[in-house]
């Protein structure tokens, strides 16, 4: 920002096809205002405009366009922010109309990310996104840049960066994609070592401040680090849950979904969906305390569909029922989805069911055995013992005779010691 102490002052538009979508409209921009101030801007304004016709060279109409101009112009406006995608094109001259930052939803949530990317991994998965976007929009960038100061929409890869050359830039991305997938393959490293220790794994998801985090830090005290704001968590942990039947289970946090995720994330942050896809099971922590709780389950199912994850046994995890007055609306969602469970990570409420449901998940996705295993096969041994369930054991001359229940996997692995 220009000033650290000074916020950026931010005008919010959004825009409608006249379809009878005023509310699904307004709750979007109320998402966008609250992206704007975790960004750190300061919202000064909404407007709200009726499309019949998208404008190709600035979205909304020149009468909207001079309407918007005066109004950043009597307000101080620093940045103006649309709740659309803006195509290059339209970007670049509202800017220079409006004399004032323009950018959009998605470059809004990039920014949110090159702020939150801690790790190396967060880091080159941010940039990697922020320049896929901004490839198609250099023409005349530098100049906007040099004009319009930096701030909210400019941090991440930095005004050097941006002003590089297409070719540099293509340079550049080439080396993100080949480091991004050495991360794949180290965390495919990491979950071939876990699988080792336990064959079970689960993913949290949920839209952004759901309360994903919290609920890990509960499960496993893995120390996660937890805030009331959107995408709190951008770089991924794992915790080990130790369930009542001393069954370990995995459990990895992932990053927050939210409505029009921008696909330039999706496509960057593929090594980290994987852990996703990788899961033996989901686990849905829904925000059963605001009023937008059935579309963000909406949009979580949809970008489950777009990052194609398919189908998995998913525990629904109602959150933040100590926030909750009606307890009718809980009753609701509780018949409404399968496996659901009331819960509060605050204060830990309905903490023994969500761990029986977990444990029942887990143990049906098991496979029962009669096993002999001679003791010279000493790390077979080891790895039954370790990961699964033992129902019985006996000692035998040569070797030991167990029932146990097993991951599919594991019991593949073991055809020749099967009785």
């Amino acid at each position: 920002m220009n000033n650290a102490l000074q916020r950026e002052k931010a005008l919010l538009i959004g825009t409608h096809d006249g379809g009878g979508q005023d509310r699904e409209v307004e709750d979007s921009v109320e998402e966008l205002s609250r992206l704007a101030e975790t960004a750190g801007a300061e919202v000064k304004g909404t407007i709200i405009q009726e499309l019949k016709k998208r404008d190709p060279s600035f979205l909304i109409g020149s009468g909207k366009v001079d309407e918007v101009r005066e109004v950043v112009s009597s307000r101080g406006i620093d940045l103006v922010i649309f709740d659309e995608e803006l195509t290059p094109t339209q970007q670049r001259n509202l800017e220079e109309t409006f004399n004032t930052k323009t950018i959009d939803r998605t470059g809004l949530i990039l920014d949110i990310f090159a702020q939150r990317a801690k790790s190396k991994e967060g880091k080159l998965q941010v940039e990697l996104a922020q320049l896929t976007y901004t490839l198609p929009r250099l023409k005349g960038k530098g100049a906007v840049l040099s004009r319009l100061g930096g701030g909210i929409g400019t941090r991440g890869p930095g005004e050097t960066q941006l002003e590089m050359d297409r070719r540099k830039i293509k340079e550049r991305i080439a080396k993100l994609k080949k480091a991004i997938d050495k991360v794949r393959q180290v965390r495919e490293l990491h979950r071939q070592g876990r699988k080792s220790l336990s064959p079970l794994s689960l993913a949290l998801i949920g839209y952004t401040n759901a309360g994903k985090s919290t609920l890990l830090n509960y499960l496993t005290h893995t120390g996660v680090v937890v805030g009331n704001r959107l995408f709190s968590t951008l770089d991924p942990k794992v915790g080990k849950l130790l369930l009542p039947n001393n069954q370990k289970v995995f459990i990895s946090d992932t990053v927050g979904f939210i409505n029009k995720l921008p696909h330039q994330l999706i496509a960057a942050f593929k090594a980290t969906f994987e852990e996703v896809k990788e899961s033996d099971f989901l686990v849905h922590v829904i925000d059963i305390s605001t009023i937008h709780c059935e579309a963000q389950v909406m949009a979580v199912n949809s970008v489950l569909e777009e990052i194609g994850i398919p189908p998995k046994k998913t525990i629904h995890v109602l959150n933040k029922i100590d926030l909750v007055f009606q307890k009718k609306t809980i009753a609701t969602w509780l018949k409404k989805l399968d496996n659901s469970v009331a819960f509060s990570a605050l204060t830990g409420e309905g903490i023994d069911d969500l761990l029986s449901m977990i444990e029942h998940l887990a143990s049906s996705s098991l496979q029962r055995v009669k096993l002999k295993i001679p003791f010279t096969s000493g790390k077979i041994m080891g790895q039954v013992l370790q990961q699964g369930k033992i129902i019985r054991r006996k000692y035998l001359t040569t070797g030991i005779a167990i029932e146990a229940e097993l991951d599919k996997a594991m019991v593949d692995s073991l055809k020749p010691y099967l009785k």
